[in-house]
């Protein structure tokens, strides 16, 4: 039997944790099985995690990790750059089963387990919002943006990503977007984010010519 290096452990233990959030949710789900998808013993997740609490928390935070990377990034990209890339990664993130199911999770055990919604909200959604928040002010400083709010705004960004089809996604009613599909409503929400629905970053920003009147009769 291949021994496996000690990254690709925690990622092939991160995995299974995923898959059994997604298929039975957070009470339901058990270290035993976790184990029983990859092997191994308990020994090799309570000493990585701690508990299934700390498999959870490690999830959220290396997927926000990926999705927030661009947004660090921001440096050598311009602002619809950095926009377009953290949003194509937080939507294939986003509507992804496993993603999808530490979702479901953390909504139907928030009463049970407020500690886990309040942990699945700061270490992810909030966690990107906060960073969105710093990259338009520095925009805004920069002159690349005039942002009155960029707290508003950001909450405004996010929120586009979840939309009607992260909806569908959630009920079970669609399947995953294919890298085309996400591109294309990727940039539609950030060209609107940043230039509004009646303009495109290639138009003319001088104003559309007026009606020619028709002259009086004397």
């Amino acid at each position: 039997m291949k021994t496996q290096k000690p990254n690709e452990r925690r990622n092939a233990i991160l995995h299974a944790a995923a898959d059994e959030f997604f298929e039975h949710g957070y009470e339901a789900t058990s270290i035993d099985a976790i184990i029983q998808r990859i092997g191994g013993s308990k020994r090799d997740i309570y000493s990585e995690f701690g508990n299934k609490e700390g498999l959870f928390v490690a999830l959220i935070s290396e997927w926000a990790d990926y999705a927030l990377t661009p947004l660090g990034e921001s440096a050598s990209l311009n602002l619809r750059e950095a926009l377009l890339e953290f949003g194509r990664r937080f939507v294939s993130i986003s509507t992804s089963p496993a993603m999808l199911g530490l979702y479901r999770a953390a909504v139907s055990e928030a009463r049970r387990f407020p500690d886990l919604a309040r942990i699945f909200y700061e270490r992810g959604p909030g966690r990107g919002e906060s960073r969105l928040v710093e990259l338009l002010d520095a925009a805004n400083k920069n002159g690349e943006a005039q942002i009155a709010d960029c707290a508003i705004a950001a909450s405004h960004f996010m929120g586009m990503f979840r939309d009607n089809f992260h909806m569908r996604r959630l009920l079970g009613l669609a399947t995953p977007l294919n890298s085309k599909q996400v591109d294309r409503a990727v940039i539609s929400a950030v060209d609107i984010f940043l230039f509004g629905v009646s303009g495109s970053p290639k138009q003319s920003k001088e104003p559309p010519p007026r009606a020619s009147r028709r002259p009086r009769h004397e």
